[in-house]
């Protein structure tokens, strides 16, 4: 009796330890960013453990062995909440399904930021380290042959599916005290856990069509909007140079922000009221990385509104050719141009830009005996390749060139023998953020430098100029905290300063100047062609009408004029679904 009962307790006591473990890694997973114990909502706590626990037991039942199902999920949990904590202090987002489309991209600029693990990551990791060595004390085995096994490894993989399906659900979301909104990621990870967030996530890996959508129906919505002839002959039509410029952004927007010399000189010169010269306030859908949403809004026309928070339409959703400001400058009679100074591979711009009707694609490759910055090819050599660009067009067509930096990439931690920051923040001391304000200054100079050229040159010329983006938060904290601000727990209005960037549109012929605009990205290119005399083509003309009843639209942001109209942003959801999934090539 004493030796049965021995045996039991040992099976008990092992079951037991056997399932503290899987809970052990989700709170020490957490705590790679924060104190679970305190910040996780309680219920959310129990489904994350519970979520351990089914991933655990269909570990077991395909290896037969507890300690190695254990070591195997320990060191599951400790990669996932790395990788999880990189992801957050290099582009201020928690990790997502969809990043996984982005691993190539993310590999390619990895040398250039600083791994160094905090106190926090050093000892998290450690005990992580810990408990896999301690596992050995499980001895937990199944005693069964492995084909018997896979029975009991496919109800518990069914569990999981079913649980993960629930977590989905939203009338589950809501008795369970679950946080669903995407458009707050951070906080969502925050309150839900690293785990039940991301299976979250999981249902927003396709986009769903919109209520009552119609292809056909948008085809034949979108028409009714056309408008002027754009068979316009392409030598009354200007070169249109786009620059959409890394990580270009004025910090003083979040408060007060003292330097020693003006970081932007000359953009800042340009916003008191220069001649032929719109500028203004750009909203964006994207904050410290994530470039190529920035381009998506500016070429399409569509908002990252209506796609998963963190997802990539360039690598998840844009397989074939595709509608596109570059397509349509094409069809005006455009030579159409694509340049990023860096891999080709990058958000698989190498195939999305020909998707998108660009005649020409240049990259890294394609720049002549470039000047380094940092380790990046400088604003300057790129836009002496815009300059080349334009003196080796056809004489009989014009340029239209969507040109997209990468001087100012992150991060700004290291030190380079070839660039030493001359602009220092008064009252803070940040060598990363000083060293960002340099860089924007050399990007400022570069600017003033190309406008110069087409100032004076005869063809009619048309510049655009954008930041993608404004740095990550461990740039912007500084100035947050400098105001009494916490980058962690900001007012709504604080965070919509975060999302935006100054724009200018420069033309070497009189068109209407104006300065203190406001718009958001998916406008922006509609725009430019009505300020600059180009006619637009029926999309561009809804997306200019939608403006008058939504002033600004983006993933963080949608303002209205007057009462909301739930109809009109459907109905845009159903036009821009259309752009990006069923429009056809004619």
């Amino acid at each position: 009796m004493s030796e049965k009962f021995s045996l039991y307790a040992d099976k008990v006591i092992k079951g037991i330890l056997f399932s503290v473990v899987p809970a052990a890694a989700f709170y020490l997973m957490e705590a790679y960013e924060h104190n679970p114990f305190k910040e996780v909502r309680p219920t959310p706590q129990f489904l994350n453990i519970v979520l351990f626990e089914l991933i655990a037991w269909i570990l077991v039942a395909l290896i037969g062995d507890g300690k190695w199902a254990l070591r195997i999920e320990l060191l599951l949990a400790m990669i996932f909440g790395l990788v999880n904590h990189y992801v957050m202090a290099f582009r201020s987002t928690p990790f997502v399904p969809w990043d996984v489309f982005s691993i190539k991209t993310a590999s390619s600029v990895a040398s250039n930021y600083d791994f160094t693990p905090t106190t926090r990551v050093t000892v998290v990791t450690l005990v992580f380290i810990a408990l896999i060595g301690l596992s050995f004390l499980i001895r937990f085995r199944i005693q069964i042959k492995w084909y018997f096994r896979l029975i009991p490894a496919v109800i518990f993989s069914i569990c999981l599916g079913l649980f993960v399906n629930a977590l989905q659900d939203e009338d589950f979301q809501n008795k369970n005290d679950l946080y669903p909104f995407l458009f707050t990621p951070v906080y969502m990870t925050q309150v839900n856990g690293m785990a039940v967030t991301f299976a979250m996530d999981l249902a927003y890996v396709a986009v769903d069509k919109p209520q009552g959508y119609s292809a056909t129906k948008a085809a034949e919505d979108i028409e009714e909007y056309a408008g002027t002839d754009a068979s316009t002959a392409a030598d009354e039509l200007p070169n249109v140079i786009v620059i959409m410029d890394e990580a270009f952004s004025d910090l003083g927007v979040l408060g007060e922000l003292v330097t020693n010399k003006d970081y932007m000189p000359y953009v800042h010169s340009l916003q008191q009221g220069a001649e032929n010269t719109i500028t203004g306030t750009l909203n964006v859908s994207v904050c410290g990385g994530n470039t190529a949403n920035s381009e998506y809004e500016f070429l399409t026309g569509n908002s990252m509104a209506f796609l998963p928070v963190g997802s990539i339409p360039y690598q998840q959703y844009m397989k074939g050719e595709s509608d596109s400001l570059a397509r349509y400058m094409k069809s005006l009679g455009y030579n159409t141009y694509a340049q990023h100074p860096y891999f080709a591979s990058g958000w698989c711009r190498d195939t999305v830009y020909p998707n998108m009707g660009f005649d020409d694609s240049d990259f890294k490759e394609e720049y002549i005996n470039p000047t380094m910055l940092r380790s990046y090819i400088s604003d300057e050599s790129d836009f002496d390749h815009i300059i080349r660009t334009f003196e080796n067009k056809p004489e009989d067509k014009p340029a239209f060139i969507f040109n997209v930096t990468m001087q100012n990439h992150g991060g700004y931690s290291e030190q380079h023998m070839n660039f030493i920051p001359d602009v220092k923040a008064q009252g803070m001391s940040s060598d990363p953020l000083n060293q960002y304000l340099s860089l924007v200054k050399r990007t400022d100079s570069e600017l003033e430098r190309l406008i110069k050229y087409f100032s004076e040159v005869d063809e009619k010329t048309v510049v655009v100029f954008f930041g993608d983006h404004q740095p990550n938060d461990f740039i912007a904290s500084n100035v947050l905290a400098k105001n009494g601000k916490d980058y962690r727990n900001l007012s709504q209005e604080d965070l919509h300063k975060r999302y935006q960037v100054p724009y200018v549109i420069w033309a070497n012929y009189d068109i209407g100047e104006a300065t203190n605009q406001e718009t958001s990205l998916n406008y922006l290119g509609a725009e430019v062609l009505k300020a600059v005399g180009i006619p637009t083509s029926p999309y561009q003309n809804y997306l200019l009408e939608l403006k008058k009843k939504l002033p600004l639209i983006s993933a963080v942001r949608t303002e209205w004029n007057g009462e909301e109209d739930e109809e009109t942003l459907l109905q845009y959801r159903r036009l821009a679904y259309y752009k990006l999934f069923d429009w056809e090539k004619e």
